[in-house]
């Protein structure tokens, strides 16, 4: 099977269409190795999705244009597929120096791999944006070590400092997996000073260097449940149903949101609404809640209602000193 993208093939035929070269199925199934069906389907999808207006000539035993004037739409994607462009734009756009000109030139391959030759990158950051906010980006001398040393399979020694405390620990760990979180990455590792699973914020390391000795890695089964399963990115711990009750002027904003791929929303006869999601830890949940202030009230469980409560009462002391 061909793995050139569709669109290169569709540019193909239309600038052999305009060279006066009249390609046709056999033609197109030698350039990219396609099966003629498949090649057959093609044609055919361009004469019935994008208007081509395709003239086989038996004489030539190949197609032209009855009409000159026809051109290919400049970007033909999906939602998804322009999403995914987009993000991986974003994301290729990192630190600063070599790195960041090596992605560069990464970045423009895949953008002219999928898109028309008449939108230029600069012009798609025109027309289309992706954001993100609080998000806290990965040095380009962090970020190449990591990506290294994850992809050899090599023991990786790390500074690591924690918002928690000042302190700075030196540690030596095994990376396993690299996850992209809210605007962040974070390396999944087992930490041979902890000897256990650590999860560390690329962006909190002063220092990463690859070591010399390898190690084997791990099967997924053993650091899967780190990356999934519940709410947020906090996985460690027993999985509770959380159940929000949103009120009905808030109800119309959330029920078109997605937090959670186990998530179950019930529209009430009032126009509230109940979510409940599985959450292992509290934390982030907990400030996801006090974004919302009145307009959502925690059901269950009581532990994180407390929280809340308390959380509360701690905000209006404060206001009350002003």
């Amino acid at each position: 099977m061909s793995h050139h993208p569709i669109l290169e093939r569709y540019r193909w035929f239309d600038r052999q269409i305009r060279d006066n070269r009249f390609p046709n199925a056999k033609t197109l199934a030698e350039r990219f190795e396609l099966s003629r069906k498949q090649t057959q389907r093609d044609i055919e999808f361009l004469r019935n999705r994008l208007n081509a207006p395709l003239v086989y000539e038996p004489a030539k035993r190949g197609y032209r244009y009855s009409d000159d004037s026809f051109q290919l739409p400049p970007l033909y994607a999906t939602e998804r597929q322009l999403l995914t462009l987009l993000m991986a734009r974003h994301l290729l756009k990192t630190g600063g120096g070599r790195l960041e000109r090596d992605i560069g030139f990464f970045a423009d391959s895949l953008f002219y791999a999928v898109a028309d030759r008449r939108i230029t990158p600069a012009r798609l950051d025109r027309l289309f944006s992706a954001s993100w906010s609080g998000n806290a980006p990965a040095e380009a001398e962090i970020f190449r070590p990591v990506l290294s040393a994850l992809t050899q399979e090599r023991t990786l020694q790390i500074r690591y400092s924690s918002p928690a405390s000042e302190d700075c620990t030196e540690r030596v760990v095994e990376p396993h997996h690299l996850q992209y979180y809210q605007g962040s990455w974070l390396l999944l590792a087992w930490c041979r000073t902890a000897s256990d699973w650590r999860k560390f914020y690329l962006s909190r390391m002063e220092s990463a260097s690859i070591l010399k000795d390898a190690f084997a890695p791990r099967s997924s089964e053993d650091w899967r449940q780190h990356i999934e399963g519940a709410f947020g990115i906090y996985q460690t711990g027993v999985i509770r149903q959380v159940r929000l009750r949103f009120r009905p002027a808030r109800a119309k904003w959330i029920r078109e949101q997605y937090w959670h791929e186990n998530q179950r929303m019930t529209l009430l006869p009032n126009g509230s609404l109940e979510l409940s999601l599985p959450v292992a830890d509290f934390r982030e949940i907990r400030l996801r809640v006090l974004q919302y202030g009145a307009d959502v009230e925690v059901l269950e469980p009581e532990e994180l209602r407390d929280m809340i409560k308390e959380e509360i009462g701690r905000m209006a002391e404060l206001y009350r000193k002003k």
